[in-house]
C-alpha cells in the first residue's frame, strides 16, 4: 500500500479541521483564536466531536465571538446555547467554565491570545502550560488546541499527537511528528492531524486502507 495514496485518502475523505466544522475561519486574529479556544474547551470532555462542534456554532449564532462577548453573556444565554446543540449534562459546568475563561483571557491577555502566545516564546511545553491555565482545559484539550492552530502558528508545527501518531502507525505510515510532516506541506499538517484523529475516533482504520 503506497504511502502517498493513504495520505491523499486522509485528506480527501477526513481532511476537515474542526475549527472549520464549526465554522471557524482560522486566522492569527484575536475574534477567530478565542473561538478555537471555546471549541476546544467544549471537545475537552467525553461527548461526541459533532455535538461539540454543534454547540461552537450555537454560541458562535448567539454572538458570543469574543472573550468580552462571552463574559458579557449571561451564565443562562450560555446554557441555552448549548442546549439547543444537545450538549447536554456537561451544559451547566461548561457554562461556568467559558465565563470564568473569558474572563482570565480579559484579565491576562486584554482577550488577545496572541498575547499568551508571544509570551510562551516558542516553546511549546510553555505555550501548553499556558493553555492548561484556562479553566476546563487539560493535557488533552491542549493537544487539540495546538493541533488546530498550526494552521496558523507556524512555529507549532508539525504537531502530531498521541492519537493522531498511533493512528498514523496502524495505517502504515511514519508515526512521529517530524515523519508525518514530511507528507504533505507545511500548511496541510492541521489537515493531515485532523484527518488522523477523526479516522480514530470512527474507528475507520481498516475502511481507509482499503479505500487507499
Amino acid at each position: 500500500m503506497d504511502t502517498a495514496d493513504v495520505t491523499a485518502t486522509l485528506l480527501r475523505d477526513h481532511g476537515r479541521t474542526y475549527a472549520e466544522e464549526a465554522g471557524i475561519t482560522l486566522r492569527d486574529k484575536p475574534a477567530p483564536l478565542y473561538q478555537l479556544l471555546v471549541l476546544t474547551v467544549l471537545c475537552s470532555i467525553r461527548i461526541k466531536a459533532e455535538i461539540a462542534t454543534a454547540a461552537a456554532r450555537e454560541l458562535f449564532a448567539a454572538g458570543l465571538r469574543t472573550p468580552r462577548a462571552m463574559a458579557d453573556s449571561s451564565w443562562q444565554d450560555r446554557v441555552d446555547a448549548l442546549g439547543r446543540a444537545h450538549y447536554v449534562r456537561y451544559d451547566e459546568s461548561t457554562a461556568t467554565a467559558l465565563g470564568d475563561g473569558a474572563a482570565l483571557l480579559l484579565d491576562r491577555y486584554a482577550g488577545d491570545l496572541r498575547k499568551l502566545h508571544a509570551r510562551a516564546d516558542g516553546d511549546q511545553g510553555r505555550l501548553r502550560e499556558l493553555l492548561q491555565e484556562v479553566p476546563r482545559i487539560g493535557p488533552v484539550g491542549a493537544d487539540i488546541f495546538c493541533r488546530e492552530a498550526q494552521a496558523v502558528w507556524p512555529d507549532l508545527r508539525p504537531f502530531f499527537d498521541e492519537r493522531a501518531c498511533a493512528t498514523a502507525a496502524e495505517l502504515g505510515l511514519p508515526h512521529t511528528p517530524d515523519g508525518l510532516a514530511k507528507l504533505v506541506p507545511a500548511a496541510d499538517s492541521a489537515r493531515l492531524a485532523a484527518a488522523l484523529v477523526r479516522v480514530r475516533l470512527s474507528k475507520r482504520v481498516a475502511d481507509t486502507r482499503r479505500a487507499a
